[in-house]
């Protein structure tokens, strides 16, 4: 056997065959039985280094070899699931990004969105949302929710007072600091936008919150009744008002009531009647002051030229209102004109002068309903000879 040539099993007379990581056919035939069934299926489950890329594990430049990747050509078929498992572990459903490099991104966006107190902001958020969901916030007797108010009423409100209407305001030194008063104002604009806009600027003016009396129909309505309870409205009733004000509440009430908001455009800025003077004996009761307000600016923001009055009764409201806009184009014309906006806040008209029982005398509380009247009507007069135009 000295020169004799050998030749390896099933390389078919061709040297070199047979020795690499897979074994070649021929000699896979040699195995029978199952032992030959488990070898076929390890060898096609393992990738073949010259056709699948994910077996490729040579060492690249700059690259060290770790433990479980055989940098020789002539690793066995026992090393092959080792290097597949290895594989399956390095990739992530983060598209090889790990968790940390994506919470360090979000809170850098945090950061450049909101500051470098956005952290402190998330978590005032987070413990808002608890308070909500856990009932631990706190309601008067009245259903006014003071946190909901000033956090979300009023944040939603601001941007539409000072960049909208660009409201300007004169004399908040009336207001009282503390205790009861009646801010008595002038009601216009169709739709009741300017008690809104009085109750977010009186608040960022002074501090303090205004709690209106509205009408029967605002808390006869499902969804607006719930929202001004919790924005601190009440029932426009001397029993109320004269409870609010004798805890040292401000007031707010628009005598007018829907005649004000509902008058035709031709007549803008001609007050209507103050009823009967309710909100005078409530006054004179309690003794608190009362601040005359007048509200330039809201009269053009929904100019009312119609009206449908059948329609309105049908559907239990005082008018059905017809502008330049509405219902000509639809949900559009319900976006209020930009017109500019002036509230002054006249001298407090002092009531603890008067005797007790003063408020029992109709002459006394028409005298002075027809007082804050006149002061309103002449301040309109004033303000709109000051204007330079509606819209600035």
């Amino acid at each position: 056997m000295g020169d004799a040539e050998i030749i390896p099993i099933g390389t078919r007379g061709r040297p070199g065959r047979g020795s690499g990581p897979r074994p070649s056919a021929a000699s896979r035939n040699l195995a029978g039985g199952a032992s030959s069934v488990r070898r076929s299926t390890a060898a096609r489950s393992v990738p073949d280094p010259l056709t699948d890329p994910r077996a490729d594990r040579r060492v690249h430049p700059g690259r060290e070899a770790s433990p479980a990747e055989p940098t020789t050509a002539g690793a066995t078929s026992e090393t092959a699931p080792a290097r597949a498992a290895t594989t399956t572990r390095e990739r992530s459903a983060l598209g090889g990004i790990v968790v940390g490099d994506w919470l360090a991104g979000f809170q850098h966006a945090a950061t450049e969105l909101f500051g470098d107190d956005a952290e402190m902001q998330l978590a005032r958020f987070l413990a808002f949302l608890r308070r909500r969901v856990t009932g631990g916030y706190v309601i008067d007797e009245y259903g006014f929710d003071q946190e909901l108010t000033q956090r979300f009423l009023m944040a939603a409100l601001r941007p539409i007072a000072q960049k909208w209407f660009r409201i300007e305001v004169i004399g908040a030194d009336n207001i009282p600091q503390a205790g009861g008063a009646l801010v008595v104002s002038n009601h216009s604009g169709t739709i009741p936008l300017d008690g809104l806009m009085t109750m977010t600027s009186i608040h960022d003016q002074t501090g303090r919150f205004l709690r209106p009396l509205g009408a029967d129909l605002i808390f006869s309505m499902p969804v607006v009744s719930s929202l001004a309870r919790k924005s601190g409205a009440t029932l426009a009733c001397a029993e109320d008002a004269e409870r609010m004000l004798s805890g040292g509440e401000l007031v707010g009430v628009w005598p007018e009531g829907f005649k004000g908001i509902g008058k035709p455009y031709a007549d803008r800025y001609k007050l209507q009647r103050f009823g009967r003077g309710g909100f005078v004996s409530a006054a004179l009761r309690t003794g608190v002051p009362i601040v005359p307000l007048s509200v330039v600016g809201a009269e053009e923001i929904y100019p009312l030229v119609g009206n449908l009055p059948s329609l309105a009764r049908l559907l239990g409201v005082p008018y059905i209102p017809i502008t330049p806009f509405f219902p000509l184009l639809g949900p559009l014309g319900l976006v209020p004109l930009p017109s500019k906006w002036l509230l002054e806040f006249g001298e407090p008209i002092r009531t603890d002068d008067f005797d007790e029982g003063a408020a029992d005398d109709p002459m006394l509380v028409f005298d002075v309903t027809d007082q804050v009247r006149e002061t309103i009507q002449q301040t309109l007069y004033r303000l709109l000879m000051t204007r330079q135009s509606v819209f600035r």
